[in-house]
């Protein structure tokens, strides 16, 4: 660990701020003179499996037994944006089952989001005699690898070396026993991140078992093995129940190698997805197609310069954000509806994103670099909202799905229908109800949400997170006016716009916060600016981290400070304030009392552009690149949940020089490339490049095709145009 992070972080603020005056922030990266490595190379899926323990990485000293959360990602194979990811499971109902401090694997499953939840049909190959509650296997990271489309591990209980590897809606396991063991399968279907409805196993050909596991999902497997199955067997205890694929003749050299095919239709389905996808290739094959996928999606942004540290953070940070959501339709296009129908409306069918986490960046990333991927997104949650109840699916807090659809729109990718979309959008907005915006009638009533008169409130206590509910609402109402006036619908665009001052009615200038009001009116009393709740006023979040968030009218939140110097000294105060020492999961990761760890004031950087002050925002934004990715003893924590891509689309566009400050809009605020110069597909074809002139960090010019950029952000369609961004700094 550097000395720069063991510092307080008070002290790393003051230093920075040092550091920058004298020395004018001069930065030299230096070329690797390393030969050129593929892509893929520099992808560490390992970074982010770690948790953070040590007090100068965490901003406090721990209390409490539980660990703090991690990234909560997972080290397995997967294709971008896919059915399966095939993971090993270190722990149950913890992030994404695979803790890199665990020290003993249950068994290897094939759906995960990195965030508490799915984990389908987890298999383990096994020997000798199977107690259903002592079957996991102890390994070492020594004998662990991983790679795009590639995860390896040695179990040092059975012997077994297993390697896994995908493609979009199948799994291939290949274990490799010793020669005088012999081969088992064991299935630990009673299990999963979520509760198991039901489950079935059986044997359903020589070579062949079938089976579902229902659990968010209901997911049908068809599995093809190298072995013939001679039987199945049902082991258990008074607790728990596993099942036990047993194979004839099965000792000897060949490795036991299973192919199966999943879907969320059914059996068929699987085994129609695993005939298109994987049967007639064997295990190289399939690998390697898995890393030319890998490397063809990583090289749609190309960067030259930097250290090699920053290329290893750049790409997997870009492998992270390009995992979800994921597929859930098959081959044919075939899925199951909100409805329980299946269903083929002739497009690829997803999960729905973390709308409250990714909506900030990472969608729109998507839709720069997968735009057909996008566009089914917004076909699947229309059509989900369309039959559940007619509101437009939101996630965890707010309604961000408008953002995405407008800031998708707008930068030109339109095919599918928007009036559908807009009516759910809109419906959400306007019309309280189970499925919408909650307490929408106070928001529209008065233009803001109470929050419940009291005091001593728990961190971790559930309330109405009123304050963050309103400042969002407004965003959010901004984004569907956008569409309104698209769509020619003036009533709704007034009245959508009048609401998008909202974020001002919770503003309270004796203290510069935003702040809870009770019912009458009055401030809440009991304020704590450094106090961090779940969901009282603030969402995951203190005021201070709740400061500054009105994206689509910088220049009003601004001035509702008396003049640019408060604002600055408010942003000052804000990173060099030093956290109290208050322990919560999901916060870690402080510069003074902002929380990269977390998403709620990601945006707040970039405040200072708004008062003349870019040199002070890129201060910080350098220092979250350079300390906040590769933390703990290992090098392997971030310095909180990547939340399905956030965390990992924050540093991919904050590294070439852009970030969507206003996601609904189609424009990118311009800062400091980590590189020298980027090459950007936009698509399939359009290639804009971003230069970096000097070596400095503060801007002293931006031209597009040789013409001069006012202010500081550029347009998605000037970037469409294909020509050279030139960020000239000093």
């Amino acid at each position: 660990m550097t000395t720069m992070t063991k510092i307080t972080m008070t002290k790393r603020i003051i230093f920075l701020l040092a550091v920058f005056i004298l020395f004018g922030c001069n930065r030299v990266d230096k070329q690797s003179l390393s030969a050129k490595r593929s892509l893929t190379d520099y992808v560490n899926p390992f970074l982010g499996t770690a948790t953070l323990w040590e007090p100068e990485d965490l901003g406090y000293t721990r209390k409490i037994k539980e660990r703090t959360w991690g990234a909560e990602v997972y080290p397995g194979t997967s294709l971008p944006n896919a059915m399966v990811q095939l993971s090993p499971v270190t722990q149950y109902r913890s992030g994404a089952g695979y803790q890199y401090e665990d020290t003993v694997i249950y068994g290897f499953s094939h759906t995960n989001k990195g965030h508490w939840n799915l984990l389908h049909i987890p298999l383990l190959p096994v020997t000798g005699a199977v107690q259903p509650g002592d079957f996991a296997s102890k390994f070492s990271h020594r004998n662990e690898s991983a790679r795009p489309g590639y995860y390896q591990v040695f179990l040092e209980r059975y012997g077994v070396n297993v390697e896994l590897t995908s493609t979009l809606r199948c799994g291939y396991h290949k274990y490799t026993f010793k020669e005088s063991d012999d081969k088992k399968l064991l299935a630990d279907l009673m299990r999963s991140n979520n509760r198991v409805v039901e489950w079935d196993i059986q044997k359903a050909g020589e070579n062949v078992f079938t089976g579902f596991q229902h659990a968010e999902g209901k997911m049908y497997f068809y599995a093809v093995s190298n072995y013939e199955i001679e039987h199945i067997e049902q082991v258990m205890n008074d607790t728990h129940e596993v099942s036990v694929v047993n194979f004839r003749n099965s000792k000897g050299k060949e490795a036991l190698e299973l192919k199966i095919g999943f879907s969320f239709v059914g059996v068929e389905n699987a085994k129609m997805n695993l005939e298109k996808e994987m049967l007639h290739k064997d295990f190289g094959e399939v690998c390697k197609e898995a890393n030319d996928t890998w490397e063809h999606t990583l090289s749609k942004i190309s960067v030259t310069g930097g250290t090699e540290r920053e290329k290893g953070l750049f790409y997997s940070c870009l492998y992270r954000s390009m995992l979800w959501p994921a597929l859930r339709s098959d081959v044919n296009f075939d899925y199951t509806d909100e409805q329980g129908n299946k269903v083929n409306g002739g497009f690829r069918y997803y999960t729905n994103p973390s709308f409250w986490d990714d909506y900030r960046n990472k969608l729109v990333l998507l839709s720069m670099l997968s735009p057909e991927v996008a566009t089914d997104v917004i076909k699947s949650i229309t059509d989900k909202g369309e039959k559940r109840r007619g509101y437009m699916p939101t996630f965890f807090h707010g309604d961000h799905a408008s953002v995405f659809v407008a800031g998708t729109y707008f930068r030109g990718i339109t095919d599918f229908d928007l009036e559908r979309a807009y009516n759910l959008l809109l419906k959400n907005a306007t019309v309280p109800g189970r499925g919408g915006r909650p307490y929408l009638d106070e928001y529209m009533e008065r233009g803001w949400i109470a929050e419940k008169d009291t005091t001593h409130v728990p961190t971790w206590d559930e309330y109405k997170a009123a304050v963050t509910k309103t400042v969002e609402y407004a965003y959010d109402d901004y984004a569907v006016a956008l569409l309104a006036k698209e769509l020619g619908k003036t009533d709704d665009y007034n009245m959508l716009m009048a609401r998008t001052g909202n974020y001002k009615n919770l503003f309270d200038p004796s203290t510069g916060f935003w702040r809870g009001r009770i019912d009458d009116g009055s401030w809440i009393a009991d304020f704590d600016p450094y106090y961090p709740y779940y969901a009282y006023m603030y969402r995951e979040a203190n005021a201070w981290q709740s400061l500054f968030f009105a994206p689509h009218d910088p220049e009003g939140m601004i001035a509702l400070y008396p003049s640019p110097d408060a604002v600055e000294k408010k942003l000052d105060s804000l990173f060099s304030e030093p956290w109290r020492g208050y322990e919560a999961h999901n916060m870690t990761g402080f510069i003074g009392n902002y929380c990269h760890g977390n998403q709620p004031d990601h945006s707040v950087p970039y405040t200072y552009y708004f008062i003349g002050k870019q040199e002070k925002s890129q201060l910080i934004l350098d220092s979250i690149m350079n300390h906040y990715y590769d933390m703990g003893a290992e090098k392997l924590a971030y310095s909180g949940m990547d939340d399905a891509g956030e965390m990992s689309s924050w540093y991919v566009f904050n590294a070439i020089g852009l970030y969507t400050y206003s996601p609904a809009d189609p424009e990118y605020i311009v800062s400091v490339p980590l590189f020298d110069r980027v090459e950007f597909t936009l698509g399939t074809h359009i290639v804009f490049t971003i230069a970096k002139k000097g070596k400095g960090r503060k801007i002293t010019g931006i031209t597009y095709g040789n013409e001069k950029v006012d202010g500081w952000f550029i347009s998605h369609a000037k970037l469409k145009a294909g020509k050279e961004l030139v960020i000239s700094v000093e």
